[in-house]
């Protein structure tokens, strides 16, 4: 990934003793990332609502405060334009998310689905789509979908 984006967790983020760890970590928050920015403008309408939700959620997840959940997003956003695929992104959360971590990503993409009011086609195929490429089934997606709409 970008040489940016492990400069700006190392130096803001992270000890320098820890950046080596750190940098698998910083790999998933920004592959994280990247699927909430692909969802967010599947249905080619990025709202405000849906922008201030990924905002919320970015600095709530992942500990960060709002400069650096922007700089994430940004870098993020930089690595998705690149993207020729989700392959790149989901793979590796697939092999170093467990089963629950899947779970909260899930439920944290269908809360960006449902924040602007309504579920676009685009949006419920893209769903179904990380939900394959994270190898989780299918009751999974189901499960974690009707967790958010309980809410």
């Amino acid at each position: 990934m970008l040489e940016s984006i492990r400069s700006f967790f190392s130096t803001t983020m992270v000890p320098d003793e820890a950046a080596s760890e750190e940098d698998q970590g910083a790999d998933l928050r920004l592959a994280a990332c990247a699927l909430m920015l692909e969802l967010a403008h599947a249905d080619n309408d990025f709202t405000v609502d849906e922008r201030s939700h990924l905002e919320s959620v970015v600095r709530r997840h992942f500990g960060l405060d709002g400069t650096e959940a922007e700089r994430l997003l940004e870098l993020a956003d930089e690595e998705r334009a690149r993207a020729v695929d989700l392959w790149q992104f989901t793979s590796l959360i697939a092999e170093n998310y467990s089963l629950g971590q899947k779970m909260v990503l899930m439920e944290i993409l269908w809360g960006l689905v449902f924040s602007d009011g309504e579920l676009a086609r685009h949006e419920d195929y893209l769903m179904r789509k990380i939900c394959h490429l994270l190898r989780l089934e299918p009751g999974y997606l189901a499960q974690s979908r009707r967790r958010v709409e309980d809410e």
